[in-house]
């Protein structure tokens, strides 16, 4: 993994964020998965649960689950919990609603792009990660 490697991504919602990374091996539901008041994975069947995800850019499979993701990425956003960005490889359309929504209502913006699978491991040991969504040409990098 080279610093500054970046891959190509689709977007969903517009926006840049950048800093340290999250990455899940497993799909996450936020409803009942999250904190939305300390950013924290709460799943206890999730293999990272504990793990902050407030405030970094989040990679995983996909979101799984119960459409209440949406208004739990929404309360996190409310409080200042929320990912910086939500990078998938299966397009979650809960998640892109609570992002939108956050944008709308609290001018929070937490831009989400699609990758290819093989684009999730080469993430493994990042510590960093960069995400640049623009309707037609987005990217996630390692910094």
């Amino acid at each position: 993994m080279s610093r500054g490697t970046s891959f190509p991504a689709v977007c969903l919602v517009p926006g840049e964020a950048s800093g340290p990374l999250a990455l899940l091996t497993h799909p996450l539901s936020l409803w009942g998965g999250f904190d939305p008041h300390t950013g924290r994975v709460t799943d206890e069947n999730h293999p990272q649960c504990g793990l902050q995800i407030g405030g970094r850019v989040l990679l995983m499979p996909g979101g799984r689950g119960s459409s209440s993701s949406s208004s739990v990425l929404l309360e996190s956003a409310r409080l200042q919990a929320h990912p910086s960005a939500i990078v998938l490889v299966e397009p979650d359309p809960i998640l892109v609603v609570g992002a939108l929504v956050a944008a709308d209502l609290y001018d929070v913006h937490i831009p989400v792009v699609s990758v290819a699978a093989a684009v999730l491991a080469r993430f493994e040991g990042a510590a960093e990660a960069r995400v640049d969504a623009r309707p037609g040409h987005a990217r996630v990098g390692f910094l």
